[in-house]
């Protein structure tokens, strides 16, 4: 071979990797920069900040006197404080567990049998999601007293009937207030599975059906499967709503009769807004926080591991 020849394997050959292959990653965090300083402003300062004061005993107004982590021992160890927290355990069967049954038992039925009106059916039911849930609070709060809705009914269902304060008695006020966030859950669940539903081909169901699968098996074996994302979704958002309520429970109870309709959110602003307890206030919040967090972590691991 001539001088003029190229080697073979020779250096020139050899893809190169050049420094500007670096610049694009460089120029990905510039872009994420104002995303980051805002984040850092408005949700990791504000919660480093809540960290700092729940180690101090504190009124809002004057000098805070260190208590180390004297709140938290007291927030999980004394009963005022941690019922609260089991209050949010009965609520989660309302808003979460409850919508996502029925939401699941409305969708199969509006996918498998073409009910007429399906359309406005949804959008009624889906409605309480787009009220605000004060005005939401206000509405169940006329239905549940003693001349509203409910009463009037039973009244006329059985004659002679005791007219009941369901707000106002200690063994049915947490419930009502479960129901009513049942109430507004349970459209949203059933939106979530009828996207899921819609997305499995009809073929499977005609196949299962000729092979004399019922109704109910086919749900287990084709429809459940189907909507195991929009499942942990609807979880996610459904557990957090119910361990984050406020409106409900300040327009309806004010976190009575008692203290039977307490939960973390309305001891959050009744510790520190009403009682002058900062420290034990934003302890609440971070104990909140913390298992939300949790619960949404724990929920997306479910999930992913059932989609591996």
């Amino acid at each position: 071979m001539g001088d003029g020849a190229p080697e073979r394997g020779s250096a020139a050959a050899k893809p190169t990797r050049s420094r500007t292959s670096y610049e694009p990653r460089k120029v990905a965090y510039l872009y994420l920069a104002p995303a980051l300083v805002v984040f850092a402003a408005f949700l990791l300062w504000p919660l480093l900040h809540a960290v700092y004061l729940s180690l101090y005993e504190w009124d809002g107004i004057g000098l805070g006197t260190w208590v180390g982590l004297g709140n938290y021992k007291d927030v999980l160890t004394q009963p005022e404080l941690r019922e609260p927290f089991l209050h949010s355990l009965v609520l989660i069967v309302f808003f979460s567990v409850v919508p996502i049954c029925l939401g699941l038992l409305l969708a199969w039925t509006m996918v498998r049998s073409q009910v007429r009106g399906g359309s406005v059916f949804r959008t009624a039911v889906f409605l309480p999601q787009v009220v605000a849930m004060v005005v939401v609070a206000i509405a169940w709060d006329r239905i549940y007293s003693p001349t509203g809705s409910i009463n009037h009914v039973l009244s006329w269902l059985l004659p002679g009937t005791v007219t009941h304060a369901w707000l106002g008695e200690p063994s049915t006020a947490l419930v009502c207030v479960g129901l009513v966030g049942s109430w507004v859950g349970t459209g949203l669940c059933m939106v979530l599975f009828l996207a899921g539903l819609s997305k499995v081909p009809r073929e499977l169901y005609e196949a299962a059906t000729l092979d004399g699968a019922g109704s109910l098996r086919q749900f287990f074996a084709i429809g459940l499967p189907h909507v195991r994302g929009e499942l942990a979704v609807a979880l996610t958002l459904t557990i957090v709503a119910a361990l984050r309520t406020f409106d409900l429970v300040y327009v309806m109870t004010s976190g009575g009769p008692g203290t039977s309709t307490r939960v973390p959110s309305y001891e959050v602003y009744r510790w520190s807004l009403e009682d002058g307890k900062v420290g034990y206030g934003v302890t609440i919040a971070l104990l909140l926080t913390a298992v939300i967090l949790l619960i949404t972590v724990l929920v997306n691991r479910v999930a992913e591991g059932d989609d591996t």
